[in-house]
């Protein structure tokens, strides 16, 4: 049997990104720009012959890289499949492999914390380069309409999206600690952006510098842990809520009608009206409404869900398919990715032959201002025809949201950076990502940018486009600048219906039908955050989000206070809480237990199994000593078992009158009655003296 040719291994000495894992702990010693000895992955590993197929994978196959930038990190997999010829692709450096192998020249210090790109740019390969250039141009790709088109949801001139879509990937290049997340302007963000800025670019900017102060606040406090008590049903009612939102918002601009309110509930009457008027008496007899725009923004859609489906349906090449089949795959997968730059080539081709013809049934964007956007402080004041808006009224003016957008914005970046963390078998720092976004609205709103957070479309886009580490994001945010330096005088001719077409299409999958159904099956009570965040979403965005934590936080505090209690009646009344006891629990316990041990006859002893419980506090403490005495006043005693160390050290700290404690449920059930009165058991000790607490700590 032929012996499989070993892998080249990276500077440093990683395995070659063939698919196959790394054994922890045989971390390669060499030093920076020396060849290690090969390392020879196990046979049948991805992309190495085993004994049934005896040459190696040809140049051209699939491969993956791995990626492990996050502290601690362990190396993955990266998502990606591109057709084409390319070298094997090393595997990047673990976190802390740099303090072994040299390849880092500030191993130890507390840089690499801050700065994620110091673990892996070391070793950046050419092969690297390759595959995050194609990354790059495709997401760039997608973002420059994009950008155009939330701008408008945002209700912001065209360029400032644009402006925000260019600061965010320079920035995650440096702190990010997922390959595959981009920064930039979202559906999600525009729309809370267009609820809290006004429609005013100052209110815009002011609104990115705060929240990436807040942002990074949160970031160096370690607060991440308060995105967790933003429940899913919360998420979820908001996003469906937002699909439709924004949905509705941008149907005046596929059909061309005109003078429709931004409020929900009179923009859905008065567009529902006016599809009424033109389906009665034709598009041409309504004069608000354009049949151009119509016909262009449907078809657009249409265009759009096709190349949508096209791809979703696209069978996979493989190496040994022949080479006109596997260029095939490569134009068509590359025509639906990027799909929305395509349709808004085409619009804008369509709309400019109108324009050459001397006649022009389309809604156009219009001119956009050409140019980089000035490097300065955003504006902490702004002036109006009544005067001058100073900077404490401008902080009043957009009240929750400098609560609502930092923590939304986290929470969207985090949550898709775990997502494809664990797709892809690598890990993050979630204080690290906080960080970067921080970072990346602080000085995105130095160039005009409005909140930004990370995009699951463009995201997904660029983990499967085959992106390798964040340098990706240099690319598309070249591409960008690219854009606003030289192409901007083009978008003029770009229809408004084509970009109507772009977000409808980006935002429909974002309502989740689904949810109802599964919450109903699973646990029918969150439906009512969920149901709570959806409606009230339509009235105010602000509103939906902060009832929806309200309730959410209600349901639990409601189990923390009253928690699941099991009592079983025999010779003893065994009583079991199913959780740890905090103070809103003590008295709904006392109840529970004085009521069902008085009304037992004949009278018998109550056994309190802690085997649930990890923590109690101070009030927990109080309310045990009072149920002591209260049923030692009725000749009832009362003993305690299964107690965790920290709970016996609590309570023996606290020298409870009459307390007494078994190891386990069957000693104290085999003292039975009189005899857990006469306190002969011996106090269950712990073994760890290291875990005591000083006498008469509570915790």
């Amino acid at each position: 049997m032929r012996r499989p040719r070993p892998l080249r291994s990276g500077p440093g000495g990683a395995a070659g990104c063939a698919g196959s894992r790394r054994p922890r702990g045989r971390e390669q010693g060499s030093r920076s720009g020396s060849r290690a000895a090969p390392a020879e992955p196990p046979p049948g590993a991805a992309g190495v012959p085993g004994p049934a197929e005896p040459r190696p994978v040809p140049r051209g196959a699939l491969r993956r890289c791995r990626f492990s930038p996050a502290a601690g990190g362990e190396t993955g997999r990266g998502a990606l499949e591109a057709a084409g010829p390319r070298d094997i692709v090393p595997a990047m450096p673990a976190a802390g492999a740099q303090q072994r192998g040299g390849s880092c020249p500030w191993p130890g210090l507390p840089v690499l914390r801050w700065l994620p790109v110091l673990r892996w740019l070391p070793r950046y390969s050419r092969a690297w380069l390759q595959l995050d250039l194609i990354a790059g141009l495709t997401v760039g790709l997608t973002v420059v309409p994009q950008a155009l088109a939330y701008a408008e949801v945002a209700g912001l001139p065209l360029q400032y999206g644009l402006y925000s879509s260019f600061m965010g990937c320079f920035v995650y290049f440096f702190l990010g600690t997922a390959k595959d997340v981009t920064l930039g302007p979202t559906a999600i963000m525009s729309l809370l952006v267009s609820s809290y800025a006004f429609h005013e670019p100052v209110y815009a900017i002011l609104l990115a510098f705060l929240s990436g102060c807040i942002q990074l606040a949160m970031g160096l406090l370690h607060l991440g842990f308060l995105l967790d008590f933003i429940s899913c049903p919360v998420i979820k009612g908001f996003t469906s809520a937002a699909s439709i939102t924004i949905t509705f918002n941008q149907v005046k601009n596929i059909l061309g009608l005109q003078g429709i309110p931004r409020q929900f509930f009179l923009q859905v009457y008065e567009t529902l009206r006016r599809i009424g008027e033109t389906s009665m008496s034709g598009l041409t007899a309504v004069p608000c409404c354009r049949a151009g725009d119509a016909v262009l923004g449907l078809a657009c859609l249409a265009a759009l869900a096709g190349l949508r489906a096209m791809k979703s349906h696209l069978p996979r090449a493989s190496h040994t398919d022949p080479l006109a089949a596997r260029v095939s795959y490569l134009i068509v997968w590359t025509s639906a990715t990027a799909r929305n730059a395509l349709v808004v080539l085409f619009a804008g081709l369509v709309a400019y032959s109108f324009q050459a013809m001397g006649s022009q049934p389309l809604t156009l964007t219009g001119s956009i201002p050409q140019g980089l956007p000035a490097f300065r402080l955003p504006c902490f004041s702004m002036t109006t025809p009544n005067g001058t808006v100073p900077f404490g009224s401008m902080v009043e003016d957009m009240g929750v949201g400098l609560a609502v957008v930092p923590l939304m914005g986290l929470l969207e970046t985090v949550a898709i950076a775990k997502a494809f963390a664990s797709q892809n078998d690598y890990r993050i720092d979630p204080n690290q990502e906080l960080l970067a976004m921080g970072f990346a609205n602080i000085l995105g709103s130095f160039v005009s940018s409005y909140p930004i957070t990370g995009s699951f479309g463009r995201t997904a886009v660029n983990a499967q486009s085959g992106v390798c580490t964040p340098a990706g994001g240099l690319i598309t945010g070249a591409l960008v600048l690219l854009s606003l330096a030289y192409l901007t005088s083009l978008f003029y001719y770009i229809p408004k219906a084509a970009l109507a077409a772009v977000i409808i299409s980006a935002v429909v999958p974002m309502f989740d039908a689904k949810i109802f159904r599964m919450l109903w099956r699973v646990k029918r009570l969150d439906l009512v955050p969920l149901c709570v965040t959806f409606l009230l979403c339509f009235w105010e965005v602000q509103y939906g989000i902060v009832a929806g934590v309200l309730v959410s936080g209600i349901l639990l505090l409601y189990s923390i206070a009253r928690p699941h209690v099991k009592v079983s009646e025999g010779d003893v009344l065994l009583v079991q809480p199913r959780s740890s006891l905090h103070f809103p629990a003590i008295e709904y316990l006392r109840d529970t237990v004085c009521s069902r041990a008085l009304a037992a006859s004949p009278p018998r002893s109550v056994i309190l199994d802690c085997c649930h419980i990890s923590s109690i506090d101070y009030t927990v403490v109080v309310g045990l000593a009072e149920l002591l005495q209260d049923l030692r006043k009725h000749g009832i005693s009362l003993a305690f078992c299964s107690l965790q160390d920290p709970v016996l050290k609590v309570l023996l700290s606290a020298d409870l009158e009459g307390f007494q404690h078994f190891p386990s449920r069957e000693e104290a059930e085999q003292c039975g009655g009189a005899e857990l009165g006469g306190g002969g058991a011996a106090p269950f000790t712990s073994t760890s003296e290291s875990s005591l607490l000083p006498a008469g700590l509570i915790q």
